[in-house]
Order: structure tokens, then C-alpha cells, then sequence
């Protein structure tokens, strides 16, 4: 029993650096284009999160996840750099009305909690919305963020949201969380608490530096999850 115990032991020691480099090996696959943009090929398809101001030299995509319909997260001269005859946008219904010239690209609608599977790639929508500044974005508006998850990793990218009790529900790799301060978190400090929340092994800041949050906001980021888990700031690819 005792050598039984033992090679046991020993598995888990073998398979414990590989699960923990899974975090490691999603957030070393992610390009940030600025605001909530962000591009991975780590669940084997190209795949994009709300494209904006994308280079012209950007990758194609096979998938692409909108989280809704504001203009900087909805960019139809992004969608056209990237979009192909073979790639699925994933997108909230009110969308819909500034994809119509994409008839080259299948469109699904998800509303939080529903979840499709798209070329062996699992995406969940799941809540994202305003508790105390609901003009933003309010929960009525059914916007998301989303779940991403295959080949043995999930990545988390939170929307445009506040701190809210849905995130208690998730569990994931890498998280991508707004900064705030005017439009989602209303503080830095609740985006942290957003990280720890969504139980992430790395935490990634997005959404700061056009209308709201500094990389100083960032840096703040990440000294409060300091010690607790790894936090990467990007630098925005252009």
C-alpha cells in the first residue's frame, strides 16, 4: 500500500507544474491591442476579444467574441481586417443592427449564461453590467463578458463591469479585468478584488488608457494582488 501511496505521490508532484504552467502558457499566447483587445491562438483557432484599432498586418480570425455593442468594443473597420468568409462572430443580439455587412461571417447571439462551441473552443457569456453607475451599463442590457476554455485552460475576459457577485462563479487561468474608474470598477481596488473573485492564477489589467485609467492604475493593480498571484501589465501591440 505504502509504494502504491508513493507512486501517487509522486504523479501529482509530475502533474503539478504542468497544470500550473496552463496559466502560464495562455497568458505567454495573449497579444493586448489596447482598451479590451485581445488576440490568442493558445485554444488552437485565431481568436480575437472586442477588436479595435487593429494594425493592418493583424492576424485573421477564426472566432471572434464581442462583449457589446459600444463603439470601442464593436469596431466594424476592425471586424473588416480580420473577418474572413470562414470566421464566427460571437456577439450579444444588439450587435446585430452594426453587423449586417458582414455576410461573409456567421453571427451567434449569446445572453448570459448560454454558451456555444466553435471549432472545439467552449465560450460561456457570462454577466457583465454596472451595479452603481447603471447608466453605463445596465444589467438589462444582457451584456457579457466571457469564458473562454479548451485544451485545458480558461481564460476570463470580464466586459465592460463593475465588481459583481456572477464572478464569484468562475474559475480560471488568466483573467482580463477592467481598471475603471469611470466607466466600470470604481476602483482599482475592485478590480483587484475582480481577479480574486474569478479565482485567476494571472491577472492581466485592460481597458485603461483611453477614456479611463492610467498605467499607473495598472501598476497599483498590481502591487494590491502582489504575493497572491502573478500579474502581467502588457504593452499594447500596434
Amino acid at each position: 500500500m505504502s509504494r502504491i501511496l508513493a507512486t501517487l505521490a509522486a504523479l501529482l508532484l509530475l502533474s503539478a507544474p504542468a497544470l500550473a504552467g496552463d496559466a502560464a502558457r495562455l497568458a505567454d499566447s495573449l497579444t493586448w491591442y489596447g482598451q479590451s483587445t485581445f488576440h490568442t491562438t493558445a485554444f488552437g483557432p485565431s481568436l480575437y476579444i472586442d477588436p479595435l484599432d487593429l494594425p493592418d498586418t493583424a492576424p485573421k480570425a477564426d472566432i471572434i467574441c464581442i462583449t457589446h455593442s459600444h463603439k470601442d468594443h464593436l469596431s466594424p473597420e476592425a471586424l473588416k481586417k480580420i473577418s474572413t468568409d470562414k470566421t464566427v462572430i460571437v456577439a450579444t443580439r444588439d450587435c446585430n443592427s452594426k453587423l449586417k455587412w458582414v455576410d461573409k461571417a456567421e453571427v451567434v447571439n449569446l445572453a448570459p449564461g448560454q454558451s456555444v462551441e466553435v471549432a472545439g473552443v467552449h465560450i460561456e457569456a457570462v454577466p457583465a453590467y454596472n451595479i452603481r453607475k447603471t447608466k453605463y451599463h445596465p444589467k438589462s442590457n444582457k451584456w457579457v463578458g466571457y469564458v473562454v476554455s479548451g485544451a485545458g485552460m480558461a481564460l476570463y475576459h470580464a466586459g465592460d463591469t463593475e465588481r459583481i457577485p456572477e464572478m464569484q462563479a468562475i474559475d480560471c487561468d488568466v483573467a482580463l479585468v477592467p481598471l475603471g474608474q469611470t466607466y466600470t470598477m470604481n476602483s482599482v481596488a475592485e478590480a483587484a478584488d475582480s481577479a480574486r473573485d474569478a479565482r485567476a492564477e494571472i491577472a492581466i489589467p485592460m481597458h485603461y488608457g483611453l477614456a479611463e485609467g492610467t498605467r499607473a492604475d495598472a501598476e497599483k493593480f498590481a502591487s494590491l494582488l502582489s504575493g497572491e498571484m502573478e500579474v502581467r501589465l502588457l504593452d499594447a501591440a500596434r
